[in-house]
């Protein structure tokens, strides 16, 4: 039996994308409703430039349908500006800002680091022993939030929910059997990153679903994806649902252990010129015509 398998874009609100994607006329406000009627999963991605606030996220829970899944980017404040290093009042504040109203829709938090951050053994494991492993303790985190935050957190869950965590890394350093095998003991999925050899290519399964973003085939960002390409992500996504790894993986590790399945989430970043919504609805056929989405 093969893992669930979330195919999806990054963002959804892009001035290009309009009489494009998404259709002439079709207001602002109801585009995340229209794309996520087209694709299963979006990455979130506003969380990265600013703190949002628990109605937004509101917001965005009603207008999506059941099912659906969110990934959520990890603010910038703390992968850019404290660089991982102490972080805990500003989890604190990231988790209080209302990403718990997500409730069933809240699937992996993505946390991409700067290309100038160099791998640190210390400084790598302070950050990821403190990230919250379910919602209960993300909710506990969340209490010890900042007080000018006080009148717009959100602090409450429905359920216990196991959270997962990715981390997309931008520097060589990063290539290094020991960050692998610390992602791996703190079960942190490594972000499998096609960036046009921009960044690290590593294909390390860490944990028990694979996070992948394409960034565009040639040129990063803007470059589309060819039929040939996105039969091959194709196989490459089958072979990780089913629990293994492609017969060519680019490890920097050990292998994997093999799982009778594991979850994918793939999500394209090529935005700039309405590559990715395209590109992802052709992947998604793909996985159709190898029996591993409906």
């Amino acid at each position: 039996m093969a893992g669930s398998v979330f195919i999806g874009i990054s963002g959804w609100r892009y001035a290009p994308w309009r009489g494009v994607f998404y259709p002439e006329g079709l207001v602002q406000r109801r585009e995340l409703e229209f794309a996520s009627r087209a694709f299963p999963t979006i990455e979130l991605n506003g969380s990265f430039y600013s703190l949002q606030r628990p109605e937004l996220f509101a917001q965005w829970y009603d207008q999506t349908p059941r099912g659906f899944v969110f990934s959520v980017k990890g603010g910038r404040y703390v992968t850019h500006v404290l660089r991982l290093r102490e972080a805990g009042k500003a989890l604190a504040n990231f988790f209080a800002s209302g990403v718990l109203r997500l409730n069933e829709k809240l699937g992996p938090f993505l946390w991409q680091l700067p290309p100038t951050l160099r791998y640190d053994a210390a400084q790598m494991e302070g950050f990821l022993s403190i990230l919250p492993r379910d919602t209960q303790a993300a909710a506990a985190l969340a209490a010890g939030h900042d007080d000018w935050m006080k009148g717009r957190v959100w602090l409450e869950i429905d359920h216990a929910r196991p959270l997962r965590h990715a981390m997309e890394v931008r520097h060589a350093s990063f290539a290094h059997p020991g960050f692998i095998e610390r992602l791996r003991r703190h079960d942190v999925a490594l972000v499998v990153a096609d960036s046009p050899g921009k960044w690290p290519y590593m294909e390390d399964v860490t944990s028990n679903f694979m996070y992948l973003r394409l960034h565009g085939e040639k040129e990063l960002y803007a470059s589309g994806y060819t039929a040939q390409a996105l039969d091959g992500w194709a196989q490459r996504v089958k072979a990780w649902c089913d629990g293994g790894e492609p017969d060519d993986a680019k490890r920097v590790g050990g292998p994997a252990r093999s799982r009778a399945a594991r979850d994918v989430y793939c999500y394209f970043d090529n935005d700039a010129k309405v590559r990715a919504p395209f590109d992802a609805a052709g992947l998604i056929e793909r996985m159709r015509d190898l029996r591993v989405v409906k």
